[in-house]
């Protein structure tokens, strides 16, 4: 299918051709795969990490996992400030559309109140027009090679600092300011590269 005024996808450069032959090999090789994520599974790794301290970030693909974080806030296994990243145009999870961004928006703010900092990840092309939409909306976002290759139709981005440096401009565009660091650690409440035993 062409869509007026753009190119089709063109075939991976040679630069890009492992990035993409991984890629594919890993789409592929998940098309029967059943991901275990049981109420038990998560409790243990919240219980565990937890108590010793690690802050998580809570991938949220669906309304239905906005429900499931509720649950565990209820019963005391996680801790306010949440980090609630929503993820948008993943096969099988919400898509991408400004309806679907509002909505998982709005359903946190319903289930959390002030109690989360909200971030989005838009999945392959729709990256940055899902970062615009949140960041405009007073959301962090998320950004790099691990959920899109792209950083423009039809064109392969060369690094994740050149996705950095493209949702920034649309950042600084609507007028806001991009965290620092030290900024990005204290908002989400993280002790810091000296206090941890790695």
């Amino acid at each position: 299918m062409t869509v007026t005024g753009r190119s089709p996808v063109q075939p991976c450069s040679a630069s890009a051709a492992r990035i993409c032959a991984s890629g594919r090999s890993a789409l592929e090789g998940s098309r029967d795969l059943v991901f275990r994520n049981s109420f038990k599974d998560i409790e243990f790794v919240l219980t565990t990490l937890g108590d010793a301290g690690t802050r998580f970030e809570f991938e949220c693909y669906d309304t239905s996992h906005l429900y499931n974080l509720a649950h565990f806030l209820e019963r005391g296994l996680v801790k306010p400030p949440l980090f609630v990243q929503t993820v948008f145009g993943i096969l099988g999870g919400i898509g991408p559309h400004p309806d679907d961004v509002m909505h998982m928006k709005r359903t946190a703010d319903r289930l959390f109140g002030k109690h989360y900092r909200w971030s989005v990840l838009g999945a392959g092309r729709n990256q940055l027009p899902v970062a615009a939409m949140a960041a405009a909306m007073g959301g962090n976002v998320r950004v790099g090679l691990e959920d899109s290759l792209w950083i423009g139709a039809g064109k392969l981005a060369e690094s994740n600092a050149a996705q950095v440096r493209k949702v920034r401009q649309i950042i600084e565009g609507l007028g806001l300011e991009v965290a620092t660091p030290d900024e990005a650690r204290e908002i989400l409440e993280l002790k810091g590269g000296d206090r941890v035993e790695f």
